[in-house]
């Protein structure tokens, strides 16, 4: 049997002297696209920054591909294929789309990222933006753009955070299709989404966080059942 893709085990996190999270664990297949769902706060990106070495004080395991990686700090992570796409996006306003994509080395050692005219193809509104500053693009576009990024440097786990928030329908329909497509070939994907409609036909799994605990888990097959508890759960 192979080892898991992501594998967390008894994860506690702090930021400074606040303990965020208390002995969380997570399982990520190769090629699985694993949902976090819980209320703000809960826990969701403190996970996400936790397995990327971006909170202050770890303990417990992280293990990619079946190797440790608790103590290593954020840019050995990265050179582990594993590519952070963060709320706030965080791409370079002052370029331009075509250089916020060459920008970032080639990270990964398992092969290269996707080449430029893959890029394009993935998401041809780059490609008609591509010598737009970020300061010009719209928010879908950004989105796009900082999610393309983390591909460009051969990222193969993607961590993916609230990626539809405050996105047209037409552009976290079409942010839908693209996370289909990279489970397609092979890419695998824990995302954390506020918006249950965009994150429940994409999903294989769901990890349901409470107060920096995993508190319900189950599988997609199990989502009709679980509905009442998620209610319970989400406050929705």
């Amino acid at each position: 049997m192979s080892e898991a893709a992501l594998q967390v085990s008894s994860l506690h996190a702090w930021y400074g002297e606040s303990h965020v999270l208390h002995g969380v664990d997570l399982t990520v297949g190769h090629g699985e696209v694993v949902s976090l769902l819980g209320r703000n706060g809960s826990g969701r990106t403190t996970l996400l920054r936790a397995v990327f070495g971006l909170t202050g004080a770890r303990k417990g395991s992280i293990r990619i591909g079946g190797v440790e990686a608790i103590g290593r700090p954020t840019h050995r992570i990265a050179h582990m294929g594993v590519g952070y796409c963060p709320e706030e996006r965080g791409i370079f306003a002052s370029l331009n789309v075509e250089e916020n994509l060459l920008l970032p080395p080639a990270l990964s050692k398992h092969g290269e990222g996707m080449s430029m005219q893959e890029i394009y193809e993935v998401f041809p509104n780059l490609h008609e933006r591509r010598t737009s500053q970020g300061t010009r693009l719209s928010g879908g576009e950004q989105q796009m753009l900082a999610l393309a990024r983390i591909l460009r440097a051969g990222a193969r786990i993607l961590l993916l955070d609230e990626i539809s928030e405050g996105l047209a329908p037409v552009i976290v329909q079409a942010l839908g299709r693209m996370i289909r497509m990279l489970k397609e070939r092979g890419y695998t994907i824990l995302m954390v989404e506020q918006n249950f409609r965009f994150a429940a036909p994409l999903a294989d799994r769901f990890y349901v966080m409470e107060h920096g605990e995993v508190a319900e888990h189950f599988a997609a097959p199990e989502l009709p059942s679980k509905m009442a508890r998620l209610g319970a759960l989400l406050g929705v």
